[in-house]
């Protein structure tokens, strides 16, 4: 019988790595495109572009890190990714103090900060599989996902209101602190790891083998193929929300920081919900189906953002129910989606597999931050952010020409 999951010490270092830094994290994302707004009086075309290189690094750390993260210790690369996020964000309040802040710093600063998120993010997903058993992986997930779910919650309120106490680049001395907490749980696991040697020759890896090792072993399972193909499509939707989000909220519909916050941060319960009722979830309709359902949903409350444009005077219930039920429903999905990936693909490609989805993801979340930086030139923002939501649509027929059989609908 597998040890009660509150039980096992170094899944619950990991945890509290983790829910302390996601509340960091939060508030830089909620914080570095006001300091753009405020501070360097950004253009909406350069709000999105920064949206867009918070994710570009991650279509590269995606193509190498996969092999990596498959042939080395995962914990040693995690606590490195943490120092590294605190250093390069502590410049920014530094840069500000000193009169040397500009756009560029920040371009700068979401670029690395991202790629050094996505080398933690992929080393986590392939490390959890051994800290917890198969059992357990749906569960550990889903805590994990709670945590970052109340970090999406208190973190952009946080957030808002440190920037009104504080200023905004003070504000993010929070999250380099969050990394350093995060580097040090990290560093009281004890958990021996499993590192796969093959694939190695002559001391050198083959990254672009890797990176067709990972995408083969996707495609080549139909269900996993499929939820590819929708990641896609809802990233490259995701991606225009990404970068239109404070435009609509801060410049068109006037919204203060500290409202906007407390918005995004209402999708924190949402969240928290989803993750409490996954595994619930999993066991009534099964993996596949509960995550089917759950983007159906999701998507659906995707309109709310271009709504709150068409009525104004109802912009903040609208955009509640987006964060609210909207987030709590991907909560769901990206649970059934990892823990499916971690269940059904082997241990000796999972990090590449894990690269793959994170390379493809950021690759469609920048390609949509991009394209709606260069839309918004030319179009209104209001007709860009409807399109970003119809798309969003399309990934459920990609969804649902899969039929799971019993065994990987469980």
């Amino acid at each position: 019988m597998a040890q009660a999951i509150h039980r096992n010490a170094d899944f619950m270092k990991l945890w509290a790595a983790q829910a302390i830094s996601a509340i960091g994290a939060r508030i830089t994302r909620t914080v570095l495109p006001i300091i753009a707004i405020l501070l360097i009086d950004a253009t909406p075309t350069e709000v999105a572009i920064l949206a867009a290189l918070s994710f570009a690094p991650s279509v590269v750390v995606g193509l190498f890190a996969g092999g990596i993260v498959d042939r080395r210790a995962k914990r040693p690369l995690m606590i490195g990714a943490d120092i590294f996020r605190a250093v390069v964000i502590v410049s920014i309040p530094l840069a500000a103090n000193s009169g040397f802040l500009s756009m560029w710093q920040i371009y700068l600063v979401a670029g690395l900060t991202g790629a050094a998120s996505s080398l933690f993010e992929i080393a986590d997903k392939t490390f959890l599989p051994s800290v917890l058993p198969a059992e357990q992986l749906v569960d550990g997930n889903a805590r994990l996902e709670a945590s970052d779910a109340v970090a999406e919650g208190i973190g952009p309120w946080i957030g808002g209101a440190l920037v009104g106490l504080v200023g905004p680049p003070t504000a993010l001395v929070f999250d380099a602190v969050s990394y350093l907490w995060s580097a040090l749980m990290l560093g009281f696991v004890r958990k021996e790891e499993t590192v796969e040697p093959q694939g190695q020759e002559h001391g050198r890896y083959d990254i672009f083998a890797d990176a067709r090792t990972g995408v083969r072993a996707s495609v080549a399972q139909p269900m996993i193929a499929r939820i590819l193909a929708a990641t896609i499509v809802l990233s490259l939707s995701g991606g225009f929300f990404m970068a239109l989000y404070m435009v609509v909220t801060v410049d068109i519909l006037a919204l203060s920081p500290t409202t906007v916050g407390a918005i995004i941060g209402v999708g924190g319960l949402g969240g928290v919900l989803g993750a409490m009722s996954a595994p619930a979830m999993r066991r009534r309709f099964g993996a596949y189906r509960a995550m089917v359902c759950s983007i159906a949903v999701a998507t659906v409350f995707n309109f709310s953002v271009p709504l709150s444009l068409l009525f104004p005077p109802a912009a903040v219930p609208l955009l509640v129910s987006a964060q609210l039920v909207g987030d709590g429903f991907m909560t769901v999905a990206f649970i059934m989606v990892v823990s499916l990936r971690q269940e059904i693909m082997g241990r000796e490609v999972l990090g590449r597999v894990n690269a793959t989805f994170h390379l493809t993801e950021s690759g469609a979340l920048v390609a949509g931050s991009v394209l709606a930086a260069v839309l918004v030139i030319w179009s209104p923002v209001a007709w860009v952010i409807w399109g970003a939501a119809i798309g969003g649509v399309v990934a459920l027929p990609v969804l649902l020409s899969y039929r799971p059989g019993s065994e990987e609908a469980r």
